[in-house]
């Protein structure tokens, strides 16, 4: 047990996630939505109604220099009726930590490590990497996790210094499993896509700011594929987690089993 914590604690997590499929803009005009259906419509752009799996490079950066990466390997499946995602994340590198594995199920989250076969308890917010944490690759959706409101209309520079028509929404945990108590949450209007957002501690601290970016078609729509996180002290702490590889694929019940772990395989 504890060689499998020691060997978790030499790499740290990247929530927010990996930015996915363009939605449908709902039925109703942009200007009488209420908060909840524009952060609905956001997750529909960010995430594919179907099972799929993504690889996601999360690259640490210091003063603009690279200094650590971790490569992951993410299934992911959603639950119709919770509307929660299941997710299964599999190291593909660096070597030491190839075949390690996070599951989160029915909002418990383990580590397993092969080497000791051991699984341990995980929080959502220990790292994998720089800035990142589990909770910012595992995909979630706001509306279910979050109760929103809204703050008003702005004009925001993207990561790419482009001037988009924003809603500006105040997220509030609303269930346990919500990665972050409060989340300033920017969605372009008229694509539903993320744009910008600012993650708060339990106490109100500001813990990190995300700008997501290199919008991509894939899996049948128009995705941000990358996400830039900045550290809220010090800017020169920076991580990317780029996404690539997107695949519509079937993924067995086995796979989010706690008890399954150990009988998983590299592809």
């Amino acid at each position: 047990m504890n060689r499998a914590v020691i060997a978790f604690g030499s790499i740290a997590f990247v929530g927010l996630f990996v930015s996915l499929a363009q939605a449908q803009a709902p039925a109703s005009s942009d200007d009488n939505l209420t908060a909840q259906q524009i952060v609905t419509a956001a997750d529909q752009v960010r995430n594919p109604g179907k099972p799929f799996r993504l690889t996601s490079t999360l690259t640490e950066y210091i003063g603009g220099q690279a200094k650590d990466q971790v490569v992951l390997v993410i299934y992911v499946r959603e639950d119709q009726t919770t509307k929660a995602y299941s997710n299964l994340v599999r190291y593909a590198a660096p070597p030491r930590d190839a075949g390690k594995l996070v599951l989160l199920s029915a909002s418990n989250l383990w580590f397993y490590d092969p080497s000791s076969k051991a699984s341990v308890r995980l929080s959502p917010q220990q790292r994998l990497t720089g800035q990142a944490s589990d909770g910012d690759v595992l995909t979630v959706n706001y509306s279910r996790d979050y109760t929103a409101t809204l703050v008003g209309r702005e004009t925001l520079q993207d990561a790419e210094r482009k001037n988009c028509d924003c809603w500006h929404l105040d997220l509030k945990a609303a269930t346990p499993d919500a990665v972050y108590n409060r989340v300033e949450y920017w969605v372009e209007r008229g694509t539903y896509r993320s744009v910008k957002a600012k993650f708060y501690a339990d106490s109100g601290r500001l813990l990190k700011i995300a700008y997501f970016d290199k919008n991509q078609d894939l899996l049948g729509g128009v995705r941000p594929t990358e996400t830039i996180l900045i550290d809220a002290v010090d800017s020169n702490l920076v991580t990317t987690i780029a996404s690539s590889d997107y695949r519509f694929q079937e993924i067995p019940d086995a796979w989010f089993q706690r008890d399954y772990l150990p009988r998983l395989k590299d592809e």
